[in-house]
């Protein structure tokens, strides 16, 4: 019946969407409410799930989206972002500009949160787009695939270090492991896939990032402009470095995990950037924040329809529709590698959230482990692979990544959905291949 439940919702969404053309936040919203009178939640416990998805959703992702939006306005309006993408257009050629957009988006979302790194990003594939006249899907799969498998494969991103803790793997281990499957990965989806989107037209939210054309003098240096996008990244890398390496109850790991949290430095690049793209520049404080109002306004439905998203998430999580199918493959025959993979898919078919789908998984699967012999760290893989599957409209990144494009949700299971999906099936094919040498 649940499974039964789960389709119903995702084809009522769709028809409310593409067929009525009803806006995506409200039909979000809709459709949790028929998920829940379906499964027959108490109406207190129904409201309580749409609240506690809306809050929980926005309470981790509100800052950081406009933080990143002003962030990102700093950089386009200043002409930093154009003189990024002058710079990578030069090294790699407009033939090679994917490259660019892969390299750049894996070294930054080796220590950053999706979220975060998709947003600081999402500025320069733009700026690069315009620059070289390439299609901006065609760039942004490539940055957001990048993204995607460093979320979803390496420590330590949340999913992945959690799951490793599960299964007792080694981090070391894992991280090593997991770039040899992120490579042929990230080849595939972000460098092959996007030659076959081309045609996909983004119509991105007007006003969202400046579109001026700046001459020569009146660009940043690259030096300072890069430096400038990457506060964020440094400071993340540094909490992270710290987690690592400095005892629990250092004074220095605290500061440096308060100033590396995702919101702290996002704020602290904004402050940097005010100082280092306007007043070093001789601008204005007016005229350094003009744009910065119109931005976070275009912004805005972004994030009303992603705290849509986690409240749909969670009325189908507060349902009982993920355990459902999870009891439906606890006494399987199937390689654990397998196995764990498919639980995650299915979970995340099901909820949306990659790291809820991997966390489950591992707990169904982690009693098989031991008894079967296969490599721990393998399984964590395996685990984050079948969490990157079949994004669809009940995940915050199919919405984040459709609305900051503006193209229909037709195309976004075209590009997102069919992108995220490559990763995880060449995750567990890499995966099996370094089963048979471990």
């Amino acid at each position: 019946m649940s499974v039964l439940i789960l389709i119903a919702s995702i084809l009522l969404l769709l028809i409310l969407i593409s067929g009525v053309k009803l806006n995506a936040f409200i039909a979000l919203i809709v459709s949790a409410f028929f998920v829940g009178i379906a499964k027959n939640m108490p109406f207190p416990d129904l409201i309580n799930a749409i609240q506690q998805g809306v809050g929980s959703t926005l309470g981790s992702l509100i800052l950081i989206i406009a933080f990143g939006v002003v962030l990102g306005n700093l950089l386009s309006d200043s002409g930093a972002a154009q003189r990024i993408s002058s710079v990578l257009i030069r090294s790699f050629g407009v033939k090679h500009i994917k490259w660019a957009m892969v390299i750049t988006g894996f070294s930054v979302g080796i220590s950053m949160f999706y979220n975060a790194g998709f947003i600081i990003l999402i500025p320069m594939v733009f700026a690069v787009a315009k620059s070289t006249k390439q299609p901006i899907i065609y760039l942004g799969i490539a940055m957001a695939s990048a993204l995607s498998i460093t979320h979803g494969f390496l420590p330590p991103h949340p999913g992945p270090t959690a799951i490793a803790v599960i299964f007792k793997a080694n981090i070391g281990k894992t991280l090593l492991y997991g770039l040899l499957v992120a490579l042929p990965s990230l080849l595939v989806a972000g460098i092959v896939f996007p030659e076959f989107i081309k045609k996909i037209h983004a119509n991105p939210p007007k006003g969202l990032f400046e579109s001026k054309t700046f001459t020569e003098s009146e660009m940043p240096s690259f030096a300072i402009s890069i430096l400038t996008a990457l506060v964020p990244v440094i400071l993340m890398a540094s909490a992270t470095f710290s987690e690592l390496t400095l005892p629990e109850e250092s004074t220095l790991r605290h500061f440096l995990l308060f100033i590396g949290d995702p919101t702290t430095s996002m704020l602290i690049a904004i402050l940097f950037a005010i100082v280092t793209l306007g007043i070093l520049r001789g601008r204005k404080m007016p005229d350094i924040m003009d744009k910065s109002g119109a931005a976070l306004s275009s912004a805005t439905m972004i994030i009303l329809i992603i705290a849509a998203g986690g409240a749909f998430k969670q009325v189908l999580i507060d349902s009982g529709i993920g355990t459902d199918l999870t009891t439906l493959f606890e006494k399987s025959s199937l390689s654990p590698l397998v196995l764990g993979w498919l639980i995650a898919t299915i979970i995340r078919i099901a909820l949306g959230s990659a790291t809820v789908a991997g966390l489950t998984a591992a707990g169904i699967v982690q009693p098989l482990v031991a008894a079967s012999g296969v490599s721990p760290e393998l399984m964590v893989l395996s685990i984050g692979a079948g969490s990157l599957m079949c994004s669809h409209v009940n995940d915050t990144g199919f919405w984040m990544f459709k609305e900051y494009f503006g193209i229909s949700v037709s195309d976004t299971f075209k590009t997102w959905t069919v992108m995220e999906t490559i990763i995880g099936v060449m995750g567990l094919i890499g995966v099996l291949v370094l089963n048979i040498w471990i």
